[in-house]
């Protein structure tokens, strides 16, 4: 049985989020018309290949730097580690296929301060039909992809890490936090995993089993108590962030 998160919206939460905290440093990937990090107040990196962008989504940010490429072709870049950055949160909402996901949380991992958190979104369908991998005959409506499959993935993989599965409507967030930037055993096992991960529908894997393996956490109890999850690397309310020149 599908469990269908019903929480705040996740657009509402990232919103809250961004004027609560603050951090130095966020990175978002799969940005399209910038809605979720319009609000961001901190430095800002955007990627995606597509942006269709109508709104202000400079705003508040001392700086901000768009990419309009895929991840992969960012993250060989090198311009998160050439630039010396270290991010304090990042929202991962890229391509819809797990092994996408994947890479892109491995690239984050390594730019992030331990005590950052990186959001992954869509990793909680509340249905088959948008679980498909097939791009040629999408849902109507809602497409999650496979990338519920890294909720398992880091459960066997990276037991080290701590996931909390948010219920923000419509399809949950996963804030993955006691990050290792110098942990290798995502990328150094990428293809074993992928090999084992790829032919595996939800059905297969086991439904109730896939629920039974978390609990969802309130969005709106993080709210209320002033995002606990996020503050180790937080910069706090009023702290100025001062862009510097940055190497493209």
């Amino acid at each position: 049985m599908f469990l269908k998160p019903s929480g705040m919206p996740y657009y509402r939460f990232l919103s809250a989020l961004h004027e609560t905290c603050l951090f130095d440093w966020y990175l978002e990937v799969g940005c399209r018309a910038g809605k979720s990090f319009a609000p961001v107040r901190s430095k800002t990196i955007a990627v995606d290949p597509f942006f269709q962008a109508e709104v202000n989504i400079i705003g508040r940010k001392p700086a901000l730097h768009v990419f309009q490429q895929t991840s992969d072709d960012f993250f060989a870049s090198g311009f998160l580690a050439r630039n010396g950055i270290r991010l304090g949160l990042a929202f991962l909402d890229g391509m819809h296929l797990f092994e996408f996901l994947l890479r892109d949380l491995i690239n984050t991992e390594a730019a992030m301060d331990p005590g950052g958190v990186i959001l992954l979104h869509d990793c909680v369908p509340s249905g088959t039909g948008m679980t498909t991998r097939d791009l040629d005959n999408l849902p109507k409506r809602a497409w999650t992809g496979d990338v519920w499959k890294l909720i398992p993935i880091l459960q066997a993989w990276r037991p080290d890490l701590h996931l909390t599965v948010l219920d923000c409507q419509p399809t949950g967030l996963v804030a993955v936090s006691g990050l290792s930037p110098e942990n290798r055993v995502l990328s150094a096992n990428y293809e074993r995993i992928v090999g084992d991960f790829s032919d595996m529908t939800i059905e297969a894997f086991g439904v109730e089993r896939f629920f039974a393996s978390f609990q969802m956490a309130s969005g709106r109890a993080e709210r209320r108590a002033g995002f606990p999850l996020f503050r180790a690397a937080s910069l706090g309310f009023d702290r100025a962030l001062e862009p510097r020149a940055v190497t493209p």
